[in-house]
Parts: C-alpha cells; structure tokens; sequence
C-alpha cells in the first residue's frame, strides 16, 4: 500500500521495498511502472549492500536536477538505510512546484513510506 500526499494537484504515491539484488529491483520498478502507466514520473532510488559492496543510485525521470531522486537516496543515506528501494510515482497536477517545491514532495512521500514500512 503506497503513501500518498497531494501538493498543488500533484499526487505522489511512494512505496519502499527491502531488496537484496539488483535483479529484484528492477523487477519492483518494472512492476510499478506497468501498474501506473498513466503517471507522468517514476522516480526512485536504492541503496544495496551486496557481496560487501554499497551500491547507489536514483534517477530523476525528467524532473529537473537535484529536485527528485537524488533527494531521496539523501534521505536514505540520513536515515543510513541500506537494501531499501524507494519509487515515487507522480501524477502531475498541471502546476510546477520548482525544484524546491519538488524535492521537499519527493523527500516527503519517500519518509512517509518509509515510516509505514518500519
């Protein structure tokens, strides 16, 4: 069950996943953007240990630079979170919320689900 949060009539649902490969993560994000192929975002961002290796990366999906996943994987790196996938799905209201605007959304859904998940 996604977290979900509203801002200026953009709708955000997030949804954190424990994952232990990066096949399965990407398999979760497949899944997620087949089920919700009418949203106009995906962005998400991991942090997995394998074979000893801290391995991270997000993505931005078209929102401008810094505004998105990066501000997820900082969260995660704060609450120092590791084999966590997080993928927020936007539905774009018709107002732009800026790159501020943005990343405190983003970074909202992402901790809300997060907390859900504990």
């Amino acid at each position: 069950m996604p977290s979900k949060l509203e801002v200026k009539k953009s709708k955000f649902l997030a949804f954190s996943f424990f994952v232990s490969t990066e096949t399965e993560l990407k398999a979760i994000i497949s899944q997620i953007k087949a089920e919700y192929s009418d949203a106009r975002h995906f962005v998400w961002a991991y942090r997995l240990e394998e074979a000893g290796i801290l391995k991270e990366k997000y993505t931005e999906d078209k929102e401008p630079a810094g505004s998105a996943g990066s501000a997820i994987l900082f969260l995660l790196k704060k609450k120092e979170v590791n084999n966590c996938l997080i993928v927020v799905v936007r539905y774009f209201g018709g107002v732009k919320l800026g790159v501020g605007g943005l990343a405190r959304a983003y970074t909202e859904s992402a901790k809300q689900s997060l907390e859900k998940s504990i």
